[in-house]
């Protein structure tokens, strides 16, 4: 336990931490120095006192009775308002924003403990200096974080040109064939990046049919869980992101045991090796399945019970991926909402995708249970938030938990369906009492937009438009087929294939042939 405890607080309190603390402990002393100056020259001069050093030495007094508990509370007020973990990356007005606001709670909340704890019921400076104190250390703080963030500004562009060498290496993709795969390849290459995927193919080529013949594109087709493809793979790239899993809750009941070994064990000998190849960027795929089932809505902070073997693996390699973690080896764990739309390799597995061509094709929409709410986020949105990562400085990804979506795209199943019956003239929903999935999450994407400005640029009703307007023109023509759905492919083709031993299988069969 103990031994846990000094981890944990080796993690939490940085150097960096520290000398942001100390930095903070001098600002709050010149902004109190200052207000009870600013009032003291002000009696001085307007109200000519006969006794200078009276009024002098009760100020000096008034000061060091009020520096030691305002300094406590301003720190811990800081602290709890994310000013030495994530709101040290806050920007622009929103900064100056929370930091006025968190000196404003800390000088309130001395007035009134001092009041109320104090057998004198009196301050120990005079009302105008905490007043005035109250305005310079805000003054002093705003400036200095602003400064600081002009600071990086002004340098990033010398920092962008020293990790230039990086441009010309390729980012490896981890099933960079799959459902966001898909959608993130065209992003890469349309920035001009290069892209090497290793991925099985379990689905074929197909996803990615369209630039198999591009210049910047390398396809190494291999299981990410063998040394043998994943070695080479790794060679002389500049970060790796980790999409390969076998996703979705029906998918992963099918034999628990690849479940693990793919979602969990491949994740820690893929980050192991991209640490010893010296990559610092690796983004991993999780999901907001990790909150398991709570009323409230939660955020980054909050605490994460999954209550499926799917999110249980997705947690265990977040938790396994920042245990690797360090200054040279830097993780970004990206927790994407429940996804919807049309992508190279689209999924009918998916409650919008799936409801949309019910009542399209079918007429009908089915409503498990109903009343869970879920997150949504297109899949292209999706894969936007992986280039954006890519293209962020490390500073603010690196080492950082987001929630992938919008606090307005939070839905109930039931309103899920009632958008899609909107917009499907004729369509019939029907509710069926389910208690089988028992997820239930309000999520916040707060992080992601004040770190990275992160915005979907798909809304619900454009997303299931889009998977309309592909039936219609005959781009989907059977959604039940099993190529669109994790468990049903699975089922059909069988899991056996997916073990670690058949390529041993495979060669002795050849060699049996012969």
């Amino acid at each position: 336990m103990t031994e846990t405890l000094v981890k944990i607080s080796k993690k939490i309190i940085t150097p960096g931490m520290i000398v942001r603390l100390l930095t903070d402990v001098a600002l709050v002393q010149m902004g109190l120095i200052t207000g009870i100056s600013i009032r003291f020259f002000g009696v001085l001069v307007f109200e000519n006192p006969k006794d200078i050093n009276e009024i002098f030495y009760r100020d000096l007094y008034g000061y060091l009775g009020a520096a030691l508990p305002l300094t406590a509370i301003c720190l811990v007020t800081f602290f709890l308002n994310g000013f030495y973990t994530y709101g040290k990356y806050y920007q622009g007005k929103y900064k100056a924003l929370i930091v006025a606001q968190a000196v404003s709670i800390a000088f309130l909340l001395f007035g009134f403990l001092w009041l109320f704890l104090s057998p004198r019921k009196e301050l120990p400076i005079a009302r105008g200096a905490l007043l005035l104190g109250w305005a310079a250390t805000g003054v002093v703080l705003v400036s200095a974080r602003v400064w600081n963030e002009l600071w990086r500004r002004v340098v990033a562009p010398e920092s962008r040109s020293l990790e230039a060498s990086d441009a010309d290496k390729p980012i490896l993709v981890v099933g960079g064939a799959g459902y966001i795969g898909s959608a993130l390849l065209p992003l890469l290459l349309d920035s001009g990046k290069k892209v090497r995927i290793l991925d099985r193919l379990f689905f074929g080529e197909e996803p990615i049919a369209k630039w198999l013949d591009h210049p910047n594109l390398e396809i190494i087709r291999g299981d990410f869980r063998h040394s043998e493809n994943l070695v080479p793979a790794m060679r002389d790239i500049s970060g790796v992101v980790h999409l390969g899993a076998i996703v979705g809750d029906p998918a992963c009941s099918l034999d628990e045991d690849l479940t693990i070994d793919v979602n969990l064990t491949a994740t820690r000998m893929i980050a192991q090796l991209a640490k010893s190849a010296g990559v610092e960027r690796f983004i991993f795929a999780s999901t907001c399945s990790v909150y398991g089932a709570c009323d409230e809505r939660i955020d980054e902070r909050s605490r994460v019970k999954p209550i499926s073997l799917y999110g249980n693996t997705k947690l265990a390699s977040e938790e396994l991926l920042f245990e690797l973690g360090d200054d040279t080896f830097q993780p970004t764990v990206l927790r994407f909402a429940t996804i919807y739309g049309l992508s190279g390799r689209t999924r009918f597995d998916l409650v919008v995708n799936v409801m949309a061509a019910s009542a399209k094709m079918d007429g009908e929409i089915t409503v498990y249970g109903g009343e869970q709410w879920r997150p949504f986020v297109h899949v292209e949105d999706a894969a936007r938030s992986i280039a954006l990562c890519l293209d962020s400085r490390i500073e603010l990804v690196g080492n950082q938990v987001f929630n992938v979506g919008s606090n307005d795209q939070n839905y109930t199943i039931s309103e899920i369906a009632q958008v899609v019956h909107e917009q499907v003239v004729g369509s019939e929903v029907k509710t069926i009492t389910s208690d089988t999935d028992l997820r239930n999450y309000q999520v916040k994407f707060d992080k992601i937009y004040n770190y990275l400005r992160y915005v979907p640029h798909w809304s619900l009703e454009q997303g299931i438009q889009q998977v309309l307007e592909a039936i219609a023109s005959g781009d989907v023509e059977d959604y039940k087929h099993p190529r669109y759905s994790n468990v049903k492919y699975l089922s059909a083709e069988g899991t056996s294939q997916l073990g670690r031993n058949e390529w041993a299988k495979q060669m002795i069969e050849q060699m049996a042939r012969q």
